[in-house]
């Protein structure tokens, strides 16, 4: 059931329920490859520190993608158009949306994200911000198959800044273009930034900032873990890795164990070897034609591109 605290904001919560969560991460734990999804990032301090990670100087996806929506924000909203549905994937801060909205003048905006103390507060905030937009925060896992919890006649275009495109495998990815091409139909629209493919060391030092921001962004899962499955991480006892891997287009993040050591999830024991990693978070990066492909086989017919002076980073529009 929706909740409103005033006229233009409602929220919902429809995120899986928490036995569900949990199995997962003990089943992730148990492979050979031990994992952790990335969205186990997002509790309210991890969406935190991701914000602290967007603004050191050796991460330029923010600063790149920010700069291309203020230069491009009219052209980008006359392509999607006035009063459709503006449905944001990951909303996090809904910093960049606040960008478009004034050009954009959506009927209504619905940010989507697994965080539920971070979404409502800032949907709260954009909500007394833009008094004149209708708000509809969603706290689900956009990750999994879902329906909005509310409907509404207006033409549906998706929202997905920050690349975080690229925290999926390429099949997952084209995947959930197929997802969010259902999602928006036939008269929708998805704007969609994507991390290009560039330098190494470029990438590598985005991931391994100098002041260890992205390192407790990485470790902070641990103790998400520990607080929202009763589990008893010690994060001092692993360390944190991320490296550009080129045949496979990613950078790859890991926690490294430091020593032989147990640990309990809600009565299940995990072992680790010394030296034995958890990955935590792919980032791929896409050539521009790869992203093309993936989103022609997903349904998505037209596009538009923007990209910065170095093609570092590029925004897509797909209809």
């Amino acid at each position: 059931m929706p909740v409103s605290n005033q006229s233009s904001l409602f929220f919902y919560d429809i995120n899986t329920v928490l036995e569900d969560t949990q199995k997962e991460v003990t089943l992730g734990l148990q492979r050979p490859q031990k994992m952790i999804s990335p969205k186990f990032f997002y509790d309210e301090m991890g969406s935190k520190l991701f914000m602290e990670i967007t603004r050191q100087p050796e991460y330029y996806l923010t600063r790149t993608e920010t700069l291309l929506l203020r230069e491009y924000a009219d052209e980008m909203a006359d392509l999607m158009g006035e009063n459709c549905l503006l449905i944001e994937y990951g909303s996090g801060s809904s910093e960049k949306i606040r960008i478009l909205l004034e050009s954009l003048r959506p009927r209504a905006y619905a940010p989507l994200d697994i965080s539920k103390e971070y979404l409502g507060a800032a949907a709260g905030a954009l909500a007394s911000e833009f008094p004149w937009l209708e708000v509809h925060a969603t706290c689900l896992d956009f990750t999994e198959d879902f329906e909005l919890p509310f409907t509404m006649d207006a033409r549906r275009v998706a929202f997905f800044p920050g690349s975080s495109i690229g925290n999926f495998g390429r099949a997952e990815a084209r995947a959930f273009l197929g997802r969010a091409r259902r999602l928006v139909g036939d008269e929708g629209g998805m704007l969609i930034g994507v991390d290009l493919k560039k330098d190494n060391a470029v990438l590598n030092a985005a991931y391994n900032d100098n002041n260890g921001i992205t390192e407790k962004f990485n470790l902070h899962v641990l103790t998400h873990l520990n607080e929202k499955f009763d589990a008893d991480f010690d994060p001092k006892n692993f360390t944190h890795s991320a490296v550009y891997e080129p045949e496979k287009g990613c950078v790859a993040m890991y926690l490294t164990s430091l020593l032989a050591q147990n640990v309990q999830i809600d009565g299940t024991s995990i072992s680790f070897e010394a030296g034995e990693k958890i990955h935590t978070e792919n980032s791929h990066k896409y050539a521009k034609e790869e992203f093309l492909d993936m989103a022609l086989d997903a349904g998505f017919t037209q596009h538009r591109f923007w990209t910065d002076i170095n093609n570092w980073f590029g925004i897509f529009y797909l209809s």
